[in-house]
């Protein structure tokens, strides 16, 4: 079955192993992934993958798009060069599509006033605190958090942030939900039998 496209954001320092789980599963159960850099330039990760991107971010449209995905990257912290991505991922909110962000992308969405007024994780309390955002009230200790569209989680956590975007797209639900995060998360062998007769892909 043939599904919206989820848009995964790409650029320089990107945290390879942060957003796999989501987008790997995300693709298995039809929604293409399609990435977005700053332009049409390649961008390398940190772990020194060379990546193109599909389109530039000036061209994506929350209408064409499932679901934005905002993955950690250095330059989070140390330049407003990925400032865009957060006025997208506000774009994206007030159209009504979901937007996920984790480890240092949710500074980004802090300091574009995204995360004061909803419920939301990352790292650690302090690393938000930093950039002076009016949200701390609404911090929750939680390995992923998800509030309406808006869904958060801290460099540690990939499977629970994948465990998030699979439940808000609708991909999985229920015990089949658990089940995939038993088996990823926890290694427990019996959840396999659960995903396997739920014909989960």
């Amino acid at each position: 079955m043939s599904r919206t496209p989820v848009h995964l954001a790409v650029y320089d320092s990107l945290a390879d192993w942060e957003t796999g789980h989501a987008t790997a599963w995300l693709a298995r159960a039809g929604h293409p992934v399609r990435t977005v850099g700053p332009g049409r330039a390649p961008v390398t990760s940190i772990g020194g993958l060379r990546i193109q991107p599909d389109l530039a971010l000036g061209e994506l449209r929350p209408e064409d798009s499932a679901l934005l995905i905002l993955p950690g990257a250095d330059l989070w912290d140390t330049s407003d060069d990925l400032a865009p991505f957060a006025r997208t991922a506000r774009a994206f909110l007030d159209a009504g599509v979901p937007v996920a962000a984790i480890c240092g992308a949710t500074v980004g969405l802090a300091r574009e006033g995204l995360l004061d007024d909803r419920a939301h994780t990352s790292a650690a309390p302090f690393y938000l605190a930093a950039t002076g955002y009016a949200g701390a009230g609404h911090y929750t200790e939680a390995d992923a958090v998800t509030d309406g569209d808006l869904i958060t989680a801290g460099p540690t956590e990939p499977v629970a942030f994948a465990r998030e975007v699979l439940s808000r797209l609708g991909v999985y639900e229920g015990e089949v939900l658990d089940a995939w995060y038993r088996l990823f998360h926890d290694s427990d062998p019996a959840a396999y039998a659960v995903l396997h007769g739920a014909g989960a892909p």
